[in-house]
């Protein structure tokens, strides 16, 4: 017999990335009295790691819940990033109902419109958050219009475009339905959440059934998996099997030996939980996403849709450089592949493979971004190591062809810079399929592109568009391989000889084009100190000291002046990277240099 509990609502947050979702949780928080009075609390409390902090991007989901009116509010904020789309998917599959955070500036964008259809097609009722209504550019009203259009445009059924809307300000702590009425707090917001999302149904008296949606990774009770209870209860010390849809075969028996619920920010012990809830169970060795609990009478898995393949691999390899171990505590080939099999506990879009070289590792995800996230978080533990440039992953259709990822590349620039725009993305392959006038004077460009044409893309996007370019790229399907594409227009400058950098030397280098390192550091013969002007690959001696004299002419002791070098960031790093050479990463230094050292070597194996 179907019951719904009253007592409790499970939403999600969903939006285009940078439109304020964390920020509007941190404020449900703040207002529903989850933090005491006295307590301090940082911006943005829900992106707990450093990355996410710096970078101001949410990567992994995370789950809270706030009481508002003696209703238990279960809510999950998601990913905006299309790298992380696979997370978004599944928490959906967890809540009966979303948030849809869009910006009253900048309106809807791609990543709204991907987002707005995974909830449409799972039917889920959607509540509209005009955010950031303080902007000065605001234009709230027609942002109104623009969502409206985009659910006709995904076709939203007469309910589902029935939808409140409410206008916020996150930063500024306020939500109302009516934007001329005074603002105060975000009771508004939750009263909608109360009215309009409906309360987790389910079967109280029939077996426990589990959706695993998401897996956190704790050092000392291993794997927790958190879902929704869809049918039944669950108790610590239950007996249960674990199943899976799309693996007929798994049949585990389990001990459920620890059970929690969340409470603003923690965990909760509990002992018992029924429908609706949204739990955390700890205890169980090897549980993945997508899996079942069930009780062991009647084990009927529930069905999810797969996780994204991923599209784009790089190799991970044990550096061998003439600097290796000098700086990293963790360098062994051992180390590598435990800590790259440890992410695939909580990261599940990532796939690890060994290779014939027990030294070398081939790690696939999602996207540019989804790797350099891994690379600098094992950087900041202390691993040293080196990478190989990113290449995607091609498939064969039935008649043999060769078919590669592409992607929607939706892109805004100020009217002067389309035409260069246009041009760079045609050499790499793009079709333009469609132009138009976006806001404040910015053309919109949509175009269709290999995922291999975007690699390296963005460092010369932001040179092209002098920074006030914005480019946002979606997954699209595989396609025919659409033939070479020239990745690089300019060679590298090489170290000849090992040794330490010195003026002199740097002086005459810098006229070959641009370098990355300046005076006074290590080098070794093979590395790659900087861009060269020309298309080939130039050897330079930047340890060259100048000749001593016993003659003086005027002039000639002059002081040298150098260019500043220019630093490379990981992502511009990856993004340089040709198919001859390695990213050298250590936790103090990223290094580019040839795969082969030796100058002859190279030359012999380029013929």
């Amino acid at each position: 017999m179907l019951q719904s509990r009253d007592d409790i609502r499970n939403i999600a947050i969903i939006a285009h990335v940078d439109h304020g979702k964390t920020t509007l949780v941190d404020q449900l928080l703040r207002q529903s009295g989850a933090f005491r009075a006295n307590q301090e609390v940082q911006e943005r409390v829900m992106d707990s790691n450093d990355i996410e902090r710096e970078r101001g991007i949410t990567i992994l989901s995370k789950n809270t819940a706030v009481t508002y009116k003696g209703t238990k509010i279960n809510i999950v904020d998601t990913p905006g990033h299309a790298d992380f789309g696979g997370e978004v998917e599944r928490i959906l599959k967890m809540v009966n109902g979303a948030i849809l955070v869009v910006d009253a500036y900048e309106g809807p964008m791609p990543q709204t419109k991907f987002v707005l259809q995974k909830a449409l097609n799972l039917n889920l009722p959607v509540i509209v958050c005009i955010n950031k209504a303080d902007r000065p550019e605001a234009r709230p009203e027609e942002v109104v219009d623009e969502v409206l259009e985009l659910f006709m445009d995904l076709d939203a059924s007469d309910e589902q475009l029935d939808c409140p809307f409410v206008f916020a300000s996150a930063k500024d702590g306020w939500a109302t339905k009516d934007l001329s009425q005074p603002k105060k707090d975000m009771m508004d917001l939750f009263d909608t959440i109360i009215d309009y999302i409906p309360a987790p149904k389910g079967d109280p008296d029939a077996g426990t059934q589990i959706l695993i949606s998401t897996i956190d990774y704790n050092e000392y009770v291993g794997r927790i998996g958190i879902g929704k209870i869809d049918n039944g209860s669950l108790k610590v010390n239950q007996e249960a099997v674990v199943v899976n849809h799309h693996d007929p075969d798994k049949k585990e028996k389990v001990r459920i030996t620890k059970l929690y619920e969340f409470d603003g920010l923690k965990r909760v012990d509990v002992e018992e939980a029924s429908i609706g809830s949204i739990v955390a169970i700890s205890g169980i060795a090897d549980i993945h996403v997508g899996d079942t609990i069930c009780s062991p009478e009647n084990p009927v898995a529930i069905p999810f849709q797969k996780i994204d393949e991923p599209t784009l691999s790089m190799n991970f390899v044990v550096n061998d450089s003439p600097f290796a171990g000098q700086e990293g505590k963790f360098v062994t080939s051992r180390h590598l592949r435990d800590r790259l099999f440890r992410e695939l506990n909580t990261d599940v879009s990532l796939r690890v493979e060994e290779t014939d070289s027990p030294d070398c590792f081939k790690v696939s995800g999602r996207g540019e971004l989804h790797l350099s996230v891994l690379i600098e978080s094992m950087r900041r533990e202390g691993y040293e190591f080196a990478v190989s440039k990113a290449e995607v992953i091609y498939k064969e259709d039935e008649e043999g062809h060769k078919l590669e990822p592409m992607e929607m590349a939706y892109i805004d620039v100020p009217e002067e810079f389309s035409g260069t725009v246009i041009q760079e993305l045609a050499t790499r392959k793009g079709e333009l399929l469609n132009m138009g006038t976006g806001t404040g004077g910015y053309t919109r460009l949509e175009f269709r592109i290999p995922s291999r044409g975007l690699i390296g893309y963005r460092g010369t996007f932001m040179t092209d568009t002098k920074g006030n370019g914005i480019i946002n790229t979606i997954f699209d399907g595989y396609d025919r391989y659409k033939g070479d594409i020239q990745y690089r227009k300019t060679g590298s400058l090489i170290a000849f000889e090992s040794g330490e950098s010195v003026t002199y030397g740097l002086f005459a280098a810098q006229d070959r084009g641009t370098l990355f390192i300046g005076p006074g550091e290590k080098v070794y013969a093979g590395m790659v100190i900087g861009s060269s002007s020309k298309p080939e690959d130039i050897e330079v001696n930047v340890c060259k000291k100048k000749h001593l004299t016993n003659t003086r002419a005027s002039g000639s002791d002059d002081a040298l002046t150098l260019t500043p070098p220019k630093n490379m960031s990981l992502e511009q790093c990856l993004e340089f990277l040709d198919t001859d050479e390695l990213l050298e990463v250590t936790p103090k230094n990223l290094r580019i240099r040839k795969k082969i050292l030796d100058s002859r070597m190279r030359k012999r194996a380029s013929r």
